[in-house]
Formats: structure tokens, C-alpha cells, sequence
């Protein structure tokens, strides 16, 4: 054999054994991706609803800081309106939303600033402060809750804690 050539070997698979995979291989293969598929679908579906309950939370947070924040850069009050049995909301500078059909919406605050029966109204100042107010969504164990402090205007949201 010539130097610097290596040498080459049949490779022919053993007497009596083919190459590849036998049928119960692939079989326990297929098995195992659609296990692997069922679980990750629950765990995706079971996350959903929690995902478009902190989604809406969010956005209702930050919609009513924006609303503080156009009232403080114009000097004019600015109101956050929403209407719970509707699933919508209104903010400043003519932003409106829907919420979705499977939350259950409740609101807390002053009274005396509706403008129409089943609407809640939080007010933002000038200087930054609020007439206060809650909004708390459900979905079924699951809450997220939005804090307006009537002093400050500041507005606070996360998971609310179920009895």
C-alpha cells in the first residue's frame, strides 16, 4: 500500500443486522414528540388565560398614566372613564379600548364625578394628584388589581392576592 493513502475498509453492516432504525424505535420516537407535544399545549393553554388577564391590567395602567402624565403637560384635568358592564374604557386625548368579554371588571371610586349610571370616573390634576380610585379584574382564581392614590395620582398594579 502506498504511504500517505489510507486504507479503506468495506463498511458493510454486520451479517444478519440491517442498518437504521427498527419499527418499534421510530414508533417509541413518535411517542415520545407527541407526549412532549400534549404537554407543552396544556401548559400553553392554561397560561392564556392568565396572560390576557395581566395584558389587560398592564394596559389599563399604563392608559390611566398617560392620562395623569396630558394632564400635567396641558394643565387641564384629564378623566379616565370606564364602563365595567361594557368591558370599555376612555382615557385623555381621545384614546378608548375594550377590555375582554371573559373578565369581570369592578371599579371603586368617587361617585360624585359620573357622568352616567355604570361608569367609574378617575380624575388627574394638574399638579399631578387624582380623585382616586380602584379597578380590580377577575378571571376566574386569578386577579390583577390598579390602584390610583387620590393624593399623589400615582398608579399602582400587580397580581391581587385571592382569599
Amino acid at each position: 500500500m502506498p504511504v500517505g493513502v489510507p486504507h479503506r475498509r468495506s463498511r458493510l453492516p454486520a451479517r444478519g443486522r440491517a442498518g437504521g432504525m427498527t419499527l418499534l424505535e421510530m414508533l417509541l420516537v413518535i411517542a415520545l414528540i407527541a407526549a412532549i407535544g400534549l404537554v407543552t399545549a396544556s401548559a400553553f393553554s392554561r397560561g392564556l388565560p392568565g396572560l390576557q388577564l395581566r395584558t389587560a391590567g398592564k394596559e389599563l395602567a399604563n392608559q390611566l398614566r398617560f392620562t395623569r402624565a396630558h394632564a400635567i403637560a396641558r394643565g387641564q384635568p384629564q378623566r379616565f372613564v370606564i364602563v365595567p358592564a361594557q368591558h370599555r374604557w376612555r382615557a385623555a386625548n381621545g384614546r378608548e379600548g375594550t377590555l375582554p368579554q371573559a373578565l369581570q371588571i369592578h371599579f371603586e371610586g368617587a361617585g360624585q364625578l359620573q357622568d352616567a349610571r355604570g361608569e367609574g370616573v378617575i380624575e388627574f390634576h394638574p399638579d399631578g394628584g387624582s380623585s382616586g380610585g380602584r379597578i380590580e379584574l377577575q378571571r376566574g382564581a386569578a386577579g390583577w388589581r390598579i390602584d390610583v392614590g387620590w393624593l399623589t395620582g400615582q398608579v399602582e398594579s400587580g397580581p391581587k392576592a385571592m382569599p
